[in-house]
Parts: C-alpha cells; structure tokens; sequence
C-alpha cells in the first residue's frame, strides 16, 4: 500500500547562521513529531530554509532544507512563496502541513497545488493588524488545527477562516520529559514544600503571576508550608514581582525566584514539585505545562482554552477563572490534600494517551486522512 505523503513546511525564518543538522539540535520539535507521524505510517518530508542546500533522513523522515541567501538582510518570511512552491510540488504531497496562520502569500501559493492545505496554529493572532491578507491566504485551505477547538473562533469571527474549512483540536506538540523519583528530583534541586509549587514561564502580564503570589499569600495561613519555586527567563514584571515579595512577610518566606533554568534541570523540578501552576490569559498551547503533565505533575492553571484542553476539561488537574487568586488558593488547596501517587497515576495516563508524542501523530494521522478523502470526494 502506499504510504500518505505529508509535506510540512516551515515558512518563518532559521536561527541564523545554522545548517541542516544544527537547525534540528536548535529546534528539536522540528524533528520529533515529522517522526512521530513516519512511525504512525505517513511518509514524510521537512521543507525548511537554509543558509545552504541539504538533504538529511533522520528516523525516517526527509528533511529538505533549501538555500535562502537573502534570509541574512531580511527577518521575514523563510521560503519565497512561488519558489515554496515549486519545491513542494515536485515532492508530489498528498497533503501539505503548514505551521503557522500567518504566512499569506506561501499559504495561498502552496493551495494551487492541488492538494488539500492544512494550517497549524502557533499562537496566532486574529487582530485588525493584515486581517484581510491572512484572510485571502487562508482562502482555499481544507482545514486548521488550534490546540482546542475553542481557538478557531476568534479567527472565524474575524472572517479569517474559511466557513467550510474542518477544525482540528491537536496539542500543537508534544515533550520528550518523563516521571521520575520525586525524592531523588529532591534532593537533586533542593526543592521542598508541602505543598512545593513550580511556575515555569515568563514574567508578564499575560501569565499573570501577581495573582499566583496573591494565592500564596492567601493559602499561607492554612499550609504554612507551602513554598513557591518560579522559573523564568523574560521578566518585565521582574521589579514589581520582587516588590509583592518583599511587602508580605508570607511570601518573603515562602517564594524562591530562580531565574533561566535549562530543560534538564527543569525535569528534575517537574518532577520534584507536588504541583505546577500557571495563571495565563491566554496560550497558543502551554508548553510548560506540557512538561510538567509529561512529568506526571497535577496543574493548578487558569481556565482558558488551550489548559481545558490539555487538562482533559480539568480532569487531570484543576482549572480557575483568570486573575482569581481565592481561586487558585483553594483548587492548590484541594489538590494538595489528596493522594499523590493516585493524582500523577491520572495525569501520566492522560499524557500518554491524549498528548504523548504518540497520541499526537494518531491525531494528525486522522486529520490527514479525512482532508485526503475530502479533498478526492
């Protein structure tokens, strides 16, 4: 039988300076889930820009990486459009896979082709700011996918989707992290608390991190124990993070600001915490919080599409309206108290089946076929 061929197509531009094989070292997930999908019995091929022309096969992928001299004056755009295109057309694809909503003029060229288009979002944005160019590069795609459905309306709202494109929920990817002792992750990262909470993101207005300071501030007086373990490495609310901190004695003893951590040490903490925590107002996905549940670490995080997704609409964790503090020191509350062993036992079942590597390329699979076989109706 012959095997699907997907083409993916990364349109943005390459770190600079990087070939081939350093671009997948910089960018893992630009290998690990087109591999995925091969072992899931799809053949398929990478396009990417490049300083130089290469070709590389790596766990069963084909990666084609296609020289763009002129990335080096310009940090737009990757591929030309019309020359995307014609690379992709000789790769005679059942399907293309484009990452991103954004890239008008690649997206409509490659939906000449021929073959059924899909877009995947990566936080995309359906403001005012080129709404009708993304609307007439989107035009003739058969279908988009958003980490939870929920996320295409905006886009549909704003007339940038088309009405007969089919929706896809798919985890915009995946982690390679894994449950560990938790006591040996202890006493590696000198983490403690009870309960021991992990914040990994940025330092923002969006994250919101006031309000998961407030909620430690509140719970303090119920599990004087609790300590608060915050990583990070964009910080513009870093001053006024420090400046909460210092005015509550409560949380002057209780929160452990410790900067950029690199991924390795940042698994040892998923794994040595008793809970993850994050209250942003809005992800594309939440790779942090991917981490932490590939980790087997139960989520106390803000109730918005992309968490409701990947939580199992909280069932694996707790969900709590944006800026809620009260909230949040009572679902932390509440999950503390129950069993550990029987909380990470659901989470990591629920990571496996729903948004391991795996899972995700079964789900794209899916989606590929049923674009096919609409496309050839």
């Amino acid at each position: 039988m012959t095997l699907l061929h997907v083409v993916q197509v990364g349109c943005g531009p390459h770190p600079k300076g990087l070939g081939g094989a350093a671009l997948l070292q910089a960018w893992p997930s630009l290998g690990l889930l087109p591999s995925a999908i091969a072992a899931a019995g799809a053949k398929v091929t990478v396009l990417q820009a490049a300083r130089a022309d290469e070709t590389l096969e790596r766990d069963g992928v084909a990666f084609r990486f296609v020289a763009e001299p002129w990335l080096g004056r310009r940090n737009w755009g990757g591929l030309r459009p019309a020359r995307l295109a014609r690379v992709a057309h000789s790769l005679k694809p059942d399907i293309i896979h484009v990452h991103g909503l954004h890239f008008a003029f690649h997206t409509r060229a490659l939906c000449r082709l021929g073959v059924p288009v899909v877009v995947q979002d990566h936080a995309g944005d359906p403001g005012a700011r080129l709404r009708r160019l993304h609307r007439y590069g989107l035009a003739k795609i058969k279908g988009a996918a958003f980490t939870a459905a929920a996320q295409a309306d905006p886009f549909r709202r704003a007339g940038i989707l088309p009405a007969e494109a089919k929706i896809f929920a798919i985890a915009e990817s995946s982690s390679t992290f894994c449950p560990g002792d938790r006591a040996a992750a202890r006493a590696a990262t000198g983490l403690f608390g009870d309960p021991a909470l992990l914040w990994v993101g940025r330092l923002n207005h969006n994250k919101d991190p006031h309000t998961i300071l407030n909620a430690v501030a509140r719970l303090a007086a119920e599990r004087p124990q609790v300590h608060l373990w915050m990583c990070f490495h964009e910080a513009p609310l870093l001053n006024a993070v420090r400046a909460q901190i210092a005015s509550d004695s409560a949380l002057a003893a209780r929160v452990h600001l410790l900067g950029e951590v690199p991924p390795a040490r940042i698994e040892l903490l998923c794994r040595a915490a008793d809970l993850f925590v994050l209250g942003s107002q809005r992800e594309g996905s939440g790779y942090a919080l991917l981490e932490a549940m590939a980790c087997g670490l139960p989520a106390v995080v803000s109730d918005i599409p992309s968490f409701r997704q990947l939580t199992g609409d909280g069932h694996v964790g707790a969900l709590v309206q944006c800026g809620d503090a009260a909230g949040f020191a009572a679902a932390i509350a509440d999950l503390a108290a129950r069993p550990a062993s029987a909380l990470r036992a659901a989470v990591q079942a629920h990571f496996e089946a729903e948004l391991s590597f795996a899972a995700i390329a079964s789900q794209w699979m899916q989606a590929y076929r049923l674009l096919v076989g609409k496309s050839s109706a």
